[in-house]
């Protein structure tokens, strides 16, 4: 029995070897570049397994070969293009939509439905279906009721804030902007009323915490299984979002759409709109709209609060700017009278092009799609072959790369809100931070408002000051997959009356 063990390991040792040495020279006969990379794991993989930061191993990768249209890495043995050219870059995400028109599958709809049944997981017609049915929350008519929602959060949450701070001692901005966002959320996709910073241990946002902790043991396992072996993952069952917060969140909007039908309650939230969806076109079941409700939660919950974190950062440590903004928003204050509309918050061009600098510092890394048709790249460099792209490859748009390129932005490691001041820095082109093409996130409007409403009332009220715990200049934590700061992100917050 030993013996066959041994044979059984050294031949399956040895197909990994000859299919890693074969994978690792499989872009050279393209004339592909390739950054170097570790065997058996690639690029991609290295990134997770040793913590080094998403975002600057993408980096790398973007710098590989600046000459080339794309370069090649692997996630393990599977086979990844990173396109560099802005203009393949439009033509492949843009232009030929319908050979790349899907994301990378990160769990199945079977094995975890929140996840997998949301609008970033779907695929092919279900997606556009959905896609078309959510499209209505985000207009601009629905933008300016859920501006009326954010403005009781923003001014509440100010209020709490500087009241909780008072002290001066330094503040987890992170923890802070995760309530806020929390409370956003809880009212204008669920309709419900809470206050995090009061009650900094209620229900929603403990669930919400827990739910949106993509750096879990169980979650990393599922992320990279699903680099190597997406079928064995598939058939193991694993999930992102667990069991009891699945059930949480099932009971929650069953809860809320019983009371509304009992009630007669119509309310100009998210769950509204879909609970009107299902009503017209009876093309999403419980779970199908429960699903649309978490995915919204979970992009708002950690990804708005950690932008809002690194914008903070950025106006403490640069108070020129912070000072520049603080006149811009006294100004709408005083022609508000301390009530900022929505036509007030849009029209305020510094902080719109604060919100984007800081994006463009700190994006996430890359855009991912998966190839849906053939579809023939152009050669990488002169000299090189075309290179086809089969059904099922995936490519990336390397964001973070692009955003830190001295061709594209002067000083580009330079916070700079004047960059965006003028219209070729707001080119979608660019500015990749929300994604490109039909498939960019969805939700983007809502959070940029979001984000601006935060920091208009709270700028109002106090200045954003370094501390001792403030990580200066900015170097994100290993293992994670958002720009988050080593150490936490921690300021002071100084009360201006």
């Amino acid at each position: 029995m030993d013996f066959w063990l041994c044979v059984t390991l050294i031949a399956v040792l040895t197909y990994l070897v000859f299919t890693a040495h074969k994978k690792r020279h499989y872009f050279a006969k393209y004339g592909i570049p390739q950054p170097p990379e570790i065997p058996f794991i690639g690029a991609a993989g290295a990134s997770i397994l040793t913590g080094y930061h998403v975002n600057y191993a993408m980096k790398d990768v973007y710098n590989t070969n600046r000459d080339a249209k794309y370069v090649g890495i692997h996630a393990f043995i599977y086979p990844i293009i990173v396109l560099r050219d802005l203009d393949l870059i439009k033509s492949v995400i843009v232009k030929n939509f319908d050979h790349f028109s899907d994301h990378k599958t990160l769990v199945s709809e079977k094995s975890d439905p929140l996840f997998g049944k949301n609008l970033a997981n779907l695929k092919g017609e279900r997606w556009r279906e959905v896609r078309n049915l959510l499209s209505p929350a985000f207009s601009s008519s629905k933008m300016r009721t859920m501006h009326e929602l954010m403005s009781l959060c923003a001014e509440n949450f100010a209020n709490r804030f500087l009241e909780s701070n008072s002290s001066k001692e330094a503040v987890d901005m992170k923890d802070a902007f995760t309530r806020y966002t929390n409370d956003v959320i809880a009212s204008c996709a669920f309709g419900i009323e809470v206050d995090s910073l009061k009650e900094s241990k209620n229900e929603f946002y403990l669930h919400g915490k827990t739910s949106t902790d993509f750096t879990k043991p169980s979650v990393l396992v599922c992320f990279l299984l699903n680099m190597v072996c997406p079928s064995l993952a598939n058939k193991l069952g694993l999930r992102i979002v667990s069991q009891e917060e699945t059930d949480y969140f099932v009971k929650l909007i069953k809860e809320t759409i019983k009371t509304r039908e009992e009630r007669g309650i119509k309310r100009p939230d998210m769950l509204q709109l879909l609970l009107d969806s299902q009503e017209k076109t009876k093309k999403l079941d419980f779970l199908d709209l429960t699903a649309q409700a978490f995915i919204f939660f979970a992009a708002g919950f950690d990804t708005v609060s950690t932008h809002a974190c690194c914008m903070a950062h950025e106006l403490a440590v640069n108070p020129d700017v912070q000072r520049k903004l603080r006149v811009e928003i006294d100004e709408v204050m005083r022609n508000c009278k301390g009530r900022p509309t929505y036509e007030a918050v849009n029209n305020m061009r510094y902080l719109d092009a604060i919100f984007h600098e800081t994006m463009r510092i700190h994006p996430i890394a890359f855009i991912t799609r998966i190839c849906t048709k053939e579809f023939e790249l152009p050669p990488t460099l002169p000299g090189a072959e075309p290179y086809v792209l089969k059904p099922g490859m995936e490519v990336q748009v390397p964001t973070v790369g692009i955003h830190h390129d001295p061709d594209y932005y002067d000083d580009p490691e330079k916070f700079d809100p004047e960059r965006f001041m003028d219209k070729k820095a707001s080119s979608d082109i660019l500015n990749l931070g929300f994604g490109l093409g039909p498939r960019m996130c969805i939700g983007n409007r809502f959070a940029i408002l979001e984000t601006k409403v935060l920091f208009v009332h709270l700028l109002a009220k106090c200045d954003l000051v370094p501390c001792e715990k403030t990580c200066n200049p900015m170097v994100y934590a290993d293992r994670s997959f958002i720009p988050a700061a080593k150490g936490g992100f921690w300021l002071k917050a100084v009360p201006r009356h």
